[in-house]
């Protein structure tokens, strides 16, 4: 109905012609004492071909109306496929959108092209900024004093952020950095537990390790470095407490007795730059680290969920699918 309400609304010009046309035969006929019969069958003919043209037309308009709305719901870029131009007022519409889709195209391209330089870029200089920062903790760990186990801790602060920035120009190209494969969920926790056990000892921060005697199908890299995300909010939000690993029922858990998280900031703990409560009290957080952590974990299949209870703790659940839990 709405379709046929559109037709009739754009075909009111001819509608309006045919019953001025009506109103003039009727006034002619009666003015000549014309019998009504003639006149009525005049009418009635001249009703039928204009309802017989008309359907045809409608059929003919709603074939159109049904195939642009096809191309709508597709990713239009050129105007290859549009239905023949009617008169010259279609094609000049469909000179118009050419060219707009021209221009379209062109800005995507240019758009592409700085992307992919601003990625190669900031990719290189990830790289090339480890050096100095390997060599930085070489020099330290020559000399065993309090002044450089602090500044070995920054260090280490600062090759975090760094592969925080490699992670988010990972996941932001084309390309798949994600290899599936049975992954030993023991060595992987205590991979990233070795890595942070300066910070950790540091921190005074108690850790339990409890069964970790399990194998699942995961990216053990990534895997590593969502732990190691977990593990750097455990050091900035719950010094001198308990971090407690452990995995149950398909679900890797990082439970620690921190400061917790406030409960208007749980829903959007995982927006990118949010950084919560905590965060603005502290002035250190980024807001990128349980953002990344989810998207990562999501694009492998797994699921991550945090609750917390101020003053309480927080606690990680990482989730992996039933069909990838285990390989005997």
């Amino acid at each position: 109905m709405r379709l046929l309400l559109a037709y009739l609304h754009r075909q009111r010009g001819w509608i309006a012609l045919y019953i001025l046309v009506a109103v003039i035969f009727t006034v002619v006929f009666f003015l000549e004492d014309v019998e009504s019969v003639a006149l009525t069958y005049a009418l009635l003919l001249c009703t039928v071909v204009l309802l017989l043209t008309g359907t045809v037309d409608f059929l003919r308009f709603s074939r159109r109306h049904r195939y642009l709305q096809r191309l709508l719901r597709r990713e239009l870029t050129t105007a290859e496929k549009f239905p023949e131009a009617a008169d010259y007022i279609e094609e000049d519409y469909q000179q118009l959108l050419s060219e707009t889709l021209r221009s379209k195209v062109l800005a995507l391209d240019r758009r592409d092209i700085e992307a992919q330089e601003r990625r190669d870029y900031y990719t290189m200089w990830v790289h090339q900024i480890k050096t100095p920062i390997s060599a930085m903790s070489l020099i330290l760990q020559e000399e065993d004093t309090d002044r450089n186990r602090e500044l070995e801790a920054q260090l280490f602060r600062i090759r975090q952020y760094v592969d925080m920035v490699l992670a988010y120009l990972r996941m932001g190209s084309d390309t798949s950095d994600y290899v599936l494969a049975p992954c030993r969920l023991d060595e992987a926790v205590r991979q990233s537990v070795r890595k942070f056990a300066p910070l950790l000892i540091r921190s005074r921060i108690h850790l339990e390790l409890g069964n970790l005697d399990a194998t699942v199908i995961t990216d053990e890299k990534w895997l590593c470095f969502c732990l190691e995300q977990l593990l750097a909010n455990t050091v900035q939000y719950a010094p001198r407490g308990t971090v407690r690993i452990q995995f149950s029922n398909r679900m890797l858990t990082v439970s620690d007795t921190g400061i917790g998280i406030a409960p208007e900031d749980l829903p959007r703990i995982f927006e990118k730059g949010y950084t919560g409560l905590n965060g603005r009290r502290e002035k250190k957080a980024t807001g990128i680290g349980l953002y990344l952590c989810k998207r990562i974990l999501t694009k492998l299949g797994h699921r991550l969920t945090i609750t917390s209870q101020v003053g309480e703790g927080t606690t990680a659940a990482i989730t992996f699918p039933q069909e990838r839990e285990t390989w005997e």
